[in-house]
């Protein structure tokens, strides 16, 4: 399914990236070295087999971090049947992992990377039986944008032969094109097809892919195209072999890329009438069980059901609307906060202009937020990113299905920095008081530090380096939102609404994602509350519900994760008093990388003791 896809590009797998390309061909320890290994190098060398395997598997990983092979002009199996073989292994990897190694002989770090393996094969054996509910095209995942997309952010043109490969990847498009079709037949054989409002979007994108030279008499050259030219213009050759390449590229886009692209809006178009509508996963075969199955997956806490989640979720909207209140009266606003948030989603002032000046000023207003955070930074962080870390608007061409905002991750050998992303396809729909909120979100010390760091991490397995778990992602990103407004950030009350504004939308995510999922909720009351608590637009909120509706439980992995870093820090802070440092404190969350939220309380229980016995 085209669901592993986008995990391809962001990397959220067990094992799902390659620091260099020297550790491609690791020979294996002769016999009597083996021997004398103790069991930390017997279960490092597990691993690493584990991870080479899988990276084997997956040109499209080895080319996000920077590794070029034999295939590097290959995209990745996407079949059910490579799904099924997956899933035979991992049952194989984690029976080994038990039988074959001795835990309490490990140490205490090699005992948490076990427990993260554990955790993760444990996650995707459970998740196995609904690999077919993960929508094959959502507001979210457009399947012919996203091999564009990684045409241009990942496939790096350095030679001719990359620039060969490049055009073998615009070929390979009838294999992706084949691979979705099957799995979309596959899923809509058992009752599961995309949500009704997922389809206009979707099309009007990947028909956009296709506009432009050389599909069309258009003097503006399509944005694979363009992309395709830029690069092998950069190359040190000569003109006619520059011609000889594009002129190739020109016959892979039109006789192989544009009809994949033709053949898949055209099944999308079809399946229509299989749709269950804009209704929440309950509406699925079993979307009871997947729904929970999602509740784990995106916030790793297992004992937690959707009826207390919608509970956590109420009580947190009710507190933050009080302290949006207070802001309110502090900045002489004569209204109650409905007519509050009227004023901020219309209010010209609040607005940077919708023209390309206001977008640039957006993004260097961002910038400098970034930046100041890096000048009392040793106050809070021992270990900070070695990546640099860019802000950049959303391309045009995809502005219309791709988020809000996002992170993408840097190479780990530096030569793609870290990049936060901000869509500025409508200025109008930017208020200027989130921003600020939103570059700590996404930038620092937010995912950058995060990610980064985690990637950068020595010592450890190098599936470790990459693991996922979207509780504690999300839960740090916004952790640093508060952490900012701790170190003194905020200091305009307009801004400090913003992150409750942010911090409302999270909380009040947890109400709707199970109102729409577990609680039948329509799309459109669903769409109300975010209004009645947040002051975005209707079309913003229309936007967060459809991407909450097409991913389950995603939306809870933020506010969720927040609490329990807060609590642990609460923890630590109760127990080791005028001992505790913050420093200290973030070096244990962030140095073993992401991990489930059992497995970070373990290592803060753990961090506290050792405190109180030095």
């Amino acid at each position: 399914m085209l669901n592993r896809f986008k995990r391809a590009l962001i990397g959220a797998t067990a094992l799902s990236a390659i620091t260099g390309a020297a550790a491609l061909a690791q020979e294996p320890a002769p016999a009597a070295a083996q021997a004398t290994q103790t069991e930390d190098q017997r279960l490092a060398a597990f691993f690493e087999e584990q991870f080479q395997r899988a990276l084997d598997d997956s040109p499209m990983l080895q080319a996000q971090l920077g590794v070029k092979t034999d295939q590097y002009g290959a995209w990745d199996d996407f079949t059910d049947a490579k799904t099924v073989r997956d899933h035979e292994l991992t049952k194989q990897d984690l029976a080994r992992l038990r039988s074959d190694f001795d835990y309490d002989a490990l140490s205490e770090q090699m005992q948490v990377s076990y427990r993260i393996f554990e955790f993760l094969q444990e996650r995707a054996l459970r998740g196995h039986e609904f690999r077919f509910h993960g929508y094959a095209f959502s507001t979210m995942n457009n399947p012919v944008t996203q091999p564009v997309t990684f045409l241009q952010n990942i496939h790096r043109v350095d030679t001719v032969s990359d620039a060969e490969a490049y055009i073998s990847r615009i070929e390979g498009m009838t294999q992706i094109a084949d691979q979705l079709i099957e799995g979309i037949n596959m899923a809509a054989a058992r009752g599961i097809a995309p949500t009704s409002f997922s389809f206009d979007p979707v099309i009007k994108d990947s028909r956009a892919v296709i506009k432009g030279a050389p599909f069309d008499a258009s003097e503006e050259d399509a944005a694979i195209f363009a992309d395709f030219k830029a690069k092998v213009d950069a190359l040190d050759i000569s003109e006619a072999e520059k011609q000889r390449l594009i002129e190739e590229a020109q016959a892979a886009l039109n006789d192989a890329f544009k009809p994949s692209v033709e053949r898949i809006v055209a099944r999308i178009d079809d399946l229509r009438d299989a749709s269950h509508g804009p209704n929440g996963v309950w509406a699925l075969p079993d979307g009871k069980d997947y729904y929970k199955n999602q509740i784990d997956f995106w916030t790793t806490e297992a004992e937690l059901t959707a009826k207390e989640i919608h509970k956590i979720g109420l009580a947190d909207v009710k507190r933050l609307r009080g302290e949006m209140k207070e802001i309110m009266k502090e900045v002489g606003f004569d209204g109650d906060l409905p007519a509050f948030f009227e004023f901020l989603r219309t209010d010209p002032s609040n607005f940077f202009p919708n023209t390309e000046d206001g977008r640039q000023g957006y993004l260097d207003a961002s910038k400098a937020y970034i930046d100041a955070i890096y000048e009392d930074v040793d106050d809070y962080f021992n270990v900070l990113p070695k990546a640099p870390l860019e802000v950049r608007a959303v391309e045009k061409w995809r502005e219309a299905t791709a988020p809000i905002a996002f992170y993408n991750r840097p190479t780990p050998d530096g030569s793609r920095p870290g990049i936060y992303y901000t869509n500025l396809r409508d200025m109008t729909k930017k208020q200027k008081h989130e921003m600020e909120t939103i570059a700590y979100h996404e930038g620092a010390p937010g995912h950058h530090f995060q990610i980064a760091i985690q990637q950068e991490l020595t010592g450890v397995p190098t599936f470790q380096k990459f693991a996922f778990f979207g509780a504690y992602s999300e839960g740090w990103g916004l952790y640093s939102e508060r952490l900012a407004k701790e170190q003194g950030r905020f200091t305009d009350p307009m801004q400090d609404f913003g992150r409750l504004q942010n911090e409302m939308l999270r909380a009040a995510r947890l109400v709707v994602d199970t109102g729409v999922h577990s609680k039948k909720w329509s799309r459109e009351k669903a769409i109300a509350f975010m209004l009645d608590n947040n002051p975005m637009t209707e079309s913003e909120a229309t936007k967060e519900i459809e991407r909450y509706i097409d991913l389950p439980g995603q939306a809870l992995s933020y506010k969720i994760g927040m609490i329990k870093i807060l609590e642990l820090r609460e923890k630590a802070k109760s127990a080791l008093g005028d001992d505790f440092d913050i420093r200290e404190f973030h070096d244990i969350v962030l140095k073993n990388g992401a991990v489930a939220l059992p497995i970070l309380e373990q290592l803060i229980d753990a961090y506290i003791a050792d405190k109180k016995a030095a």
